[in-house]
């Protein structure tokens, strides 16, 4: 096999063989582990290299020597922090990719920053590699072609991504203002601005009471569950479609 490139080889910490003398002071793990200890303490903004450098006692210049650049930082920070994958053994495939979809939202809710990073390509890395692998196993037991597999997967993900990362944001932009008081705000603000003849069904929907009712806000946990059963509903079609 070919040299591995850099950025991938120190993903799954392939080392090349070492000449004698003096073992190196730091290495991969000690810096991507500063960095998510950083993240998990103040997001994405508290991580830097001159941070890391300070925690660890080194220079920012020598971190070059084990992380090609920021953004491979950011892939190895992702990898380590996703941890190893859920275990996939439901007797059927949606609840398979159920569980896959609900777990992927723990890691997310863990690690709230991880939505925020750059999505820089496909998974690479020995942890989002594994996560790949068991949303694939929760549809081993389909006829599905291998490009739709992994066309589910990346909508279902995707589906889970975008859910925290919008909550996140909704709940940053309200600040101590309660999701209650702020859809009422909403809905009777656009109630005020929408006129029937410009806006017909908007108009219909503001003069309900689902923003005075509170029905509106819902629940993060149930409208997480709805959203992914219309999903899986889809992946349900284009199962039998196989069938």
């Amino acid at each position: 096999m070919d040299a591995l490139p850099g950025p991938l080889a120190r993903m799954w910490r392939v080392t090349p063989t070492r000449r004698l003398g003096r073992p190196a002071e730091l290495d991969v793990d000690q810096v991507v582990s500063t960095a998510v200890s950083l993240a998990d303490a103040s997001g994405l903004a508290g991580v830097s290299l001159p941070k890391i450098a300070e925690v660890l006692g080194v220079t920012p210049m020598s971190l070059y020597r084990h992380i090609g650049s920021k953004d491979e930082l950011y892939g190895l920070m992702e990898d380590v922090a996703y941890g190893p994958p859920p275990s996939v053994s439901a007797a059927s495939w949606r609840d398979s990719l159920r569980g896959w979809a609900v777990a992927l939202r723990g890691v997310f809710r863990d690690r709230p920053w991880l939505v925020r990073l750059p999505i820089a390509g496909p998974p690479s890395g020995p942890h989002t590699v594994g996560w790949m692998d068991a949303g694939l196993s929760a549809l081993r037991a389909t006829r599905l072609s291998w490009a739709s597999k992994v066309t589910v997967i990346t909508v279902v993900s995707g589906y889970v991504r975008h859910a925290e990362l919008m909550g996140q944001q909704l709940a940053s932009s309200r600040g101590d203002v309660s999701l209650l008081e702020a859809e009422r705000d909403y809905g009777r603000v656009l109630a005020s601005l929408a006129s029937a003849d410009r806006y017909p069904e908007v108009a219909a929907l503001f003069a309900s009471d689902l923003f005075e009712t509170g029905e509106a806000a819902g629940d993060a946990d149930a409208d997480f569950a709805s959203g992914l059963d219309l999903i899986l509903d889809g992946v349900g079609v284009l199962v039998a479609r196989f069938e």
